[in-house]
């Protein structure tokens, strides 16, 4: 499986931003889908996970109520609708995957390459 992201750039703050992440060859009913995201200097933390073929989610707490994670199986995509952005969202986010039920980034096996959101107050 290999995973693209996209959809990022800058946002004023309070605005909305819609992160993609496409994925291409066999993805297993099992398969579990994350966002990550890695602020200049810090460490790479999570933001919400979806299970590929079932409707449970995850999210972080800095983004419950904010941010929406979900999919569209026929599309083999995970979208992240960010809504009422901070400046402290300022990060490169990643999509990932993996057969974990986890937040733990460790447990994802494949990544995208990233897709730089910028925050302004």
């Amino acid at each position: 499986v290999q995973l693209q992201a996209s959809g990022g750039g800058l946002v004023q703050a309070a605005g909305s931003l819609r992160l993609s992440c496409a994925a291409s060859g066999r993805i297993f009913s099992s398969y579990v889908m994350g966002w990550f995201r890695q602020a200049p200097g810090k460490e790479r933390e999570f933001v919400a996970l979806i299970r590929w073929s079932r409707d449970s989610t995850a999210y972080a707490d800095s983004v419950k109520g904010r941010f929406t994670i979900s999919r569209d199986n026929a599309k083999n995509t995970v979208y992240l609708q960010m809504n009422s952005l901070k400046p402290e969202d300022t990060a490169v986010y990643y999509c990932a995957g993996g057969t974990q039920f986890s937040s733990d980034w460790k447990t994802y096996i494949r990544w995208g390459q990233g897709t730089l959101v910028t925050v302004s107050s």
